[in-house]
C-alpha cells in the first residue's frame, strides 16, 4: 500500500474553467513543493502545460486504451518521487467512450486511484443553481464523491456569498471562489490550445499569473490537506524492466514546434526496450542525428510550418534514403502528412518528404474520437490481426491510393460510423492518422526496437 497524496480537478462539462484551475494549482504548489502532473484521456496539449508549471514530464491516464493495472503503475512510478501529485479531467466527470459513467471517464480514474475530486463549477450564470449541480455530481453514483467544489467566474462579492452558503448547505466545502478574469485565457486554434513550444515565454507568463490567482483566490492549505488525507493506494511501485539487450539504439524522434504529440510513457517503453531517445527538428535540422537506426515522426501541426518543412528538403531527402535503405519509420498524423507527397493549403502546395503516396488537404470536418484498430500487416509493431486501441484528431485529410497497403482497418463504432482502412505501410515504414500508447501491450515498442536493432546490425559500417 502505496501513501500518495494526490487530488483530481474535475468538472460538469468542457469549457468550466478546469485546465486553467490545474495548471494553475501545480504552478502554485510547485513554488514550494515537488509536484507530478496527469492528464485523463489522450490529450497531448494539456500535459504541456503541465509539465511547464511542474518542470517534470506529465503522465496520461487513460482507461479505455490501456489496462487499469497500466495506469496504476504509471501513476505510481510518477508519484512517487512527487509531494504532491494533480490530476486534471477530461470533459465532464462522467463522460468517456460512451453513456457509461465509468468507460475511459475522469470518474474511472477517479475510482481507481481512489482520488479526492475537486468539482469546477462555472458560476458566471448561476447562483443557487450551482449547489444542484454540486448535490447531483456527489450523488450521482454511490461509490464516488466530491470533496470539494471551486466556483470559477464569480461575478461580485454578493454572487460569491450566495454561492458559498448555497453549496455549503449541501455539505460540501467550497475551496476556492474565483472572480471573472476576462483578460486570463489560453489562446486557442483549429485543434486546441497553443502548444508550449510555440509560444514559451507566454506560456509563463500566463502560469505566473495563474498561480498567483490560485494563491489569491484559493484555499490551498485545505486542497493540500485533501490530498494528503487521500487514502493508501494498492499498488506496488514496481519499476519499468529494463531491456536485457546489450545494444542501445539511437532512435530518432522529431521533437519541434510542428512535431510535439507524444505520450511520455510511449518514450519511456522505448528506452525500457534499449532507445537513446536523441531528439531532431525537421523545422531546423538539415540532417538527421548521426548513428540512428530508426525514425520516430510525432503528431503536431505541420500543416502551420508547411512552407518552412517544405523548405528543408536535404532533411527531407535524408528521410527519403533512409526508407529507400528501409530503416525503420513510424509516424503519427502529423508524421504522416509529414510524409506524403506534400500538403495543399489555400496560399499554395508545399512538396514534403513523399515516401507516402499522396498529398494532404486541409478541410472543415474534424475527425475525432477514440479508434479501434486492427493491424494489417506484420510490420514494426507486430503481427497482423493485432488488435489496438488509440485515438485520431485531425482536420486534414489524405487519400489512400492503394487499400492493400493500409496499416490499419478501423473497426466500426456503436455510434455508426462504418469501418475503414488508415495509415500505409511500406517495408520498415508504418504510418498512420490514429496515435497509439505503447502501454496497452508489452510487444509494440519492442517489437519496434527489435527490428531497429535487426536493422542496425545488417548496415553496421
Amino acid at each position: 500500500m502505496l501513501k500518495l497524496p494526490r487530488i483530481l480537478i474535475a468538472a460538469p462539462a468542457s469549457g468550466s474553467g478546469k485546465s486553467m484551475v490545474a495548471s494553475g494549482l501545480m504552478a502554485a504548489f510547485s513554488r514550494r513543493m515537488t509536484v507530478q502532473g496527469f492528464k485523463v484521456g489522450p490529450d497531448y496539449i494539456d500535459p504541456m502545460y503541465h509539465s511547464a508549471a511542474t518542470g517534470r514530464p506529465s503522465r496520461n491516464l487513460d482507461t479505455w486504451m490501456l489496462p487499469h493495472e497500466t495506469v496504476l503503475q504509471s501513476f505510481a512510478r510518477a508519484s512517487q518521487s512527487a509531494d504532491l501529485s494533480i490530476i486534471e479531467g477530461v470533459m465532464g466527470l462522467f463522460d468517456g467512450y460512451d453513456a457509461s459513467p465509468f468507460n475511459g471517464s475522469t470518474a474511472e480514474v477517479a475510482r481507481l486511484l481512489n482520488a479526492p475530486v475537486i468539482l469546477v463549477i462555472d458560476c458566471a450564470r448561476m447562483s443557487g443553481s450551482a449547489a444542484a449541480i454540486a448535490h447531483g455530481f456527489h450523488t450521482f453514483v454511490p461509490d464516488l464523491s466530491l470533496a470539494g467544489v471551486i466556483c470559477n467566474r464569480v461575478g461580485s462579492e454578493r454572487h460569491a456569498e450566495w454561492l458559498k452558503e448555497a453549496i455549503e448547505r449541501i455539505g460540501l466545502p467550497v475551496l476556492g471562489l474565483i472572480p471573472r478574469l476576462p483578460d486570463l485565457q489560453i489562446p486557442e486554434r483549429h485543434l486546441g490550445l497553443f502548444t508550449v513550444a510555440e509560444r514559451p515565454a507566454a506560456v509563463r507568463d500566463f502560469l505566473t499569473a495563474v498561480a498567483d490567482i490560485m494563491e489569491q483566490y484559493l484555499d490551498l492549505s485545505a486542497i493540500e490537506s485533501l490530498a494528503k488525507q487521500s487514502a493508501p493506494l494498492a499498488c506496488e511501485r514496481e519499476p519499468l524492466p529494463v531491456s536485457t539487450e546489450i545494444s542501445t539504439i539511437r532512435l530518432a524522434v522529431a521533437q519541434d514546434e510542428a512535431f510535439c504529440f507524444y505520450y511520455e510513457d510511449n518514450l519511456d517503453e522505448l528506452r525500457r526496450c534499449g532507445a537513446d531517445i536523441v531528439p531532431f527538428s525537421p523545422l531546423k535540422d538539415e540532417h538527421l542525428p548521426s548513428g540512428v537506426s530508426g525514425i520516430y515522426l510525432g503528431g503536431g501541426y505541420p500543416e502551420l510550418y508547411a512552407a518552412q518543412l517544405s523548405a528543408n528538403q536535404s532533411l527531407c531527402a535524408e528521410i527519403r534514403k533512409a526508407h529507400i535503405q528501409d530503416m525503420p519509420i513510424y509516424a503519427e498524423c502529423g508524421g504522416l502528412m509529414y510524409l506524403t507527397e506534400g500538403i495543399r493549403l489555400p496560399e499554395g502546395s508545399h512538396p514534403l518528404v513523399g515516401v507516402v503516396p499522396g498529398w494532404c488537404a486541409m478541410g472543415d470536418r474534424l475527425r475525432m474520437g477514440y479508434r479501434e484498430v486492427e493491424t494489417l500487416h506484420s510490420g514494426l509493431l507486430g503481427e497482423s490481426g493485432l488488435t489496438l486501441r488509440g485515438h485520431e484528431f485531425h482536420y486534414s485529410h489524405w487519400e489512400l491510393t492503394d487499400p492493400q497497403q493500409a496499416a490499419y482497418l478501423i473497426r466500426p463504432r456503436a455510434d455508426g460510423e462504418q469501418s475503414r482502412p488508415d495509415g500505409y505501410t511500406h517495408g520498415n515504414l508504418q504510418a498512420a492518422y490514429v496515435h497509439l500508447h505503447f502501454g496497452q501491450n508489452p510487444h509494440l515498442a519492442k517489437n519496434l526496437i527489435q527490428t531497429c536493432r535487426t536493422w542496425q546490425k545488417h548496415h553496421q559500417n
